[in-house]
């Protein structure tokens, strides 16, 4: 049986091209359909909503950070594939000692791409994913101009914003913006801190947690002199194949901000 290294440096023994495979993770579903490996993907989470219908067809395994083991057993998986920041360890150790796991652990572009090329080769579909892995590297190679400070919101009560050494920050320097958080990771902040960063935008995301009008007038009255907007978080967190969208949405960014 083949052996792969994951991107936890974690050797794997996967069996040659894979026909049963269990997605914990919503971006790297999208990214197996996309590869053309719907037929062979037999489970998936309650958030892997791309390709529409999906969830549909397939078993829901249940959530990123809870697993019905009894679900993911009656499956028998030959591959699971998840993500180290995204999935809860205790689940992927216990999953671990039954079925092949492979991680991935994403942090740049250049991690996401290393990502689809790894899975690309697991599955057998190199030729057909050569052609989509250039496509999002060549259109995500150059930075857009620089639009102004900003703090990105993830989370509400409390409030938790992209930090550094993330992949929402990478993103967020490709479509412009100058990340005004220093703290690593995901830390929290109060309205007031944000008022007191003075930043050009305020950027709430779409997900994980779903910013809506009513959140975007909160912040508009505390924070007057910033330009406060709801974004689309897939195109800002999603490091599987939704990344071919990611500059178009950006470049539409830039247009709003600028007319």
């Amino acid at each position: 049986m083949p052996t792969y290294t994951d991107q936890l440096n974690r050797k794997v023994e996967i069996p040659e091209a894979p026909q049963r495979i269990i997605s914990l993770i919503p971006s790297q579903t999208e990214l197996l359909a996309d590869f053309g490996l719907v037929d062979r993907i037999v489970g998936v989470t309650k958030f892997c909503i791309h390709p529409q219908g999906l969830k549909k067809e397939k078993q829901i395994i249940g959530g990123t950070k809870n697993f019905h083991f009894d679900k993911i057993d009656a499956l028998q998986p030959d591959l699971i594939i998840g993500n180290k920041e995204e999935n809860y360890q205790e689940g992927i150790e216990k999953l671990a000692e039954k079925y092949p796991v492979w991680i991935s652990d994403i942090y740049t572009l250049k991690d996401s791409l290393e990502m689809m090329a790894m899975l690309a080769e697991i599955t057998g579909v190199q030729d057909l994913a050569q052609d989509l892995i250039s496509e999002i590297s060549t259109s995500l190679q150059q930075p857009l101009p620089k639009l102004g400070t900003a703090i990105y919101l993830i989370w509400n009560n409390p409030i938790m914003c992209a930090g550094q050494d993330n992949f929402i920050n990478v993103m967020l320097n490709v479509a412009g913006f100058e990340n005004l958080i220093q703290e690593s990771r995901y830390p929290e902040l109060s309205i007031s801190t944000i008022a007191s960063l003075h930043p050009d935008f305020l950027l709430l995301s779409s997900e994980p947690f779903p910013f809506k009008v009513q959140h975007l007038k909160i912040f508009e009255a505390h924070l007057p002199k910033t330009k406060v907007m709801i974004v689309d978080g897939e195109l800002f967190s999603w490091y599987g194949s939704r990344l071919k969208k990611s500059m178009d949405y950006f470049n539409e960014l830039h247009k709003r901000i600028n007319k």
